[in-house]
């Protein structure tokens, strides 16, 4: 009933086709059916794209839409696997459904269930290794710490982040030991199904490296991806990212059930009686949250979806304190409206933001997306601002026209272009991916380029639009497009106020 209910929530919410910026690589990837990628090998999620690759070939519905389900089915999932550990840890159904309710609506887990992201799918397997770690505990049965072992393995081959619970739960096996009848033969068992489930990920890294030769930096890329090493290893913290960070966490239990949580950071150590499961929720509450608070990059709020998912679990501990706290009639049910507050929240938050000086960090210059809307409320319910964009640039554009794309609008051009199969004679190019037969794009050719073919930006902003385009050319707009056109002497060009500045 839970996975029902909380799949009908994400179907209704889920964006209907081609998206903006990750979530339309992501698509993209999809469609060329590439499991390795092109960022490195930690940001290759492989086993997320085999299952939306399989998705893929379903014979029914928009392509963009199935790839967007993938994360959705995968939400429900996970939202039921938290109503089923609770439950079965404190043998109470309503603290469950708090916990369950709190995780379903807050706001970056509900967004990722909306869109195309890996996210969701890694809670999944997350919150089953939870529960087979619980049934281990309870029983002693060794085949739900097998379970456990694959369900990690296949945690990894979708996100390296599951190398946090791995060393939790190796952490917790080495101090009970002593205390349980487990066998070299089992542990051995455990670690193969492990190697078994992490295979795809594997896979990728022995492949790697037997094409470079280069072990160690194949390593590296599997362990910080191409260039976020040093974003992986940060030690410090500036006070406008801590300030950002609560500011996430704060939007995500915008309710007054969040002092359920404290309370059950307490209730913790009196209603788990053995103290295996509680050390290590605890061990990964503070893991998670240190992770993500001192991550350094632009999306790291995506990386407190971990962290929100132990917030509700001890939310759900919370409840059961608060249930033998008190027996008024008015508790249960003043709990239960406060878990669907956030809703309300969500509805009026960007007219709120809009009257604030509060800077969400996004650009406004990306044709038919409100920023406000788009990133404060996690529906998607019917939004199609991406591929309207990509279709009528590539009306727009003159016959063998050349498109500079950023990272943001990349994705739906070359999705309207292939998998629509529309207007194949105009190159798209960006410092990411290209369309095929793009020519090279640069300092040096684009004088020739404007002699033979017109030559289009997305965006006349610095940071979007090449530095070396506005400092030698003029741009003027042409629908949804910024046309490059050699600069006049007279300077009585139209050029966006940003790029002037």
């Amino acid at each position: 009933m839970v996975f029902c209910a909380a799949l009908a929530l994400y179907i209704v919410s889920c964006a209907p086709g081609v998206l903006w910026q990750d979530s339309g690589l992501i698509q993209y990837r999809v469609w060329h059916n590439d499991i390795e990628g092109f960022l490195g090998l930690a940001l290759s999620h492989p086993l997320f794209y085999l299952l939306a690759i399989g998705v893929k070939y379903i014979p029914a519905g928009e392509f963009a839409y199935k790839v967007n389900l993938v994360s959705a089915i995968a939400a429900a999932v996970a939202v039921a696997n938290v109503f089923l550990l609770v439950r079965l840890w404190f043998g109470r159904s309503f603290p469950a459904v708090i916990a369950t309710v709190t995780l379903a609506l807050s706001h970056t887990f509900w967004l990722h269930a909306c869109i195309a992201e890996t996210y969701t799918l890694w809670t999944a397997l997350f919150t089953g290794e939870l529960i087979m770690l619980l049934r281990y505990i309870r029983t002693d049965r060794v085949h739900y710490l097998y379970a456990l072992g694959l369900l990690n393995g296949l945690s990894i081959s979708v996100h390296i982040l599951a190398v946090i619970p791995l060393a939790c739960y190796a952490a917790w096996l080495l101090s009970v030991q002593s205390q349980r009848d487990l066998y070299r033969r089992d542990l051995a068992i455990v670690v193969l199904l492990w190697i078994a489930g992490a295979l795809p990920y594997e896979c990728l890294i022995v492949k790697n490296m037997i094409q470079t030769g280069d072990v160690a930096g194949t390593l590296s890329s599997a362990a910080f991806g191409r260039s976020w090493q040093g974003a992986v290893l940060n030690t410090s913290l500036s006070m406008r990212m801590a300030q950002e960070n609560l500011l996430y966490i704060l939007f995500n239990f915008p309710s007054p059930n969040i002092l359920l949580f404290f309370a059950g950071c307490f209730g913790v150590f009196k209603f788990s009686r053995r103290g295996g499961l509680r050390s290590v929720a605890v061990g990964l509450l503070v893991l998670f949250f240190v992770f993500a608070f001192r991550y350094t990059v632009p999306d790291r709020y995506a990386f407190f979806i971990p962290f929100y998912c132990m917030v509700a679990i001890l939310t759900g501990v919370g409840t059961c304190w608060l249930q033998d706290w008190t027996n008024h009639k008015v508790v249960a049910p003043l709990v239960l409206l406060f878990s669907v507050l956030p809703v309300g929240i969500y509805v009026v938050a960007p007219t709120l933001v809009r009257r604030t000086p509060l800077d969400i960090g996004t650009r406004n210059d990306i044709p038919y997306r409100d920023d406000y809307s788009y990133f404060v409320q996690p529906w998607k319910t019917g939004y199609r601002g991406a591929g309207r964009f990509a279709r009528e640039a590539l009306s727009q554009a003159a016959d063998n026209a050349v498109i500079y794309a950023d990272v943001t609008t990349v994705a739906p051009l070359l999705l309207e272009q292939q998998v629509k199969a529309k207007r194949a004679d105009v190159a798209i190019i960006s410092g990411t991916v290209n369309s095929r037969d793009a020519p090279q794009f640069n300092e040096r050719t684009i004088a020739q380029l404007l002699k033979d073919r017109s030559i289009y930006v997305v965006s006349s902003r610095p940071r979007y639009c090449p530095e070396f385009v506005l400092r030698e050319y003029d741009l003027v707009q042409a629908g949804v497009l910024w046309q490059v056109v050699e600069r006049r002497i007279d300077s009585s060009r139209q050029i966006s106020n940003e790029a002037k500045q």
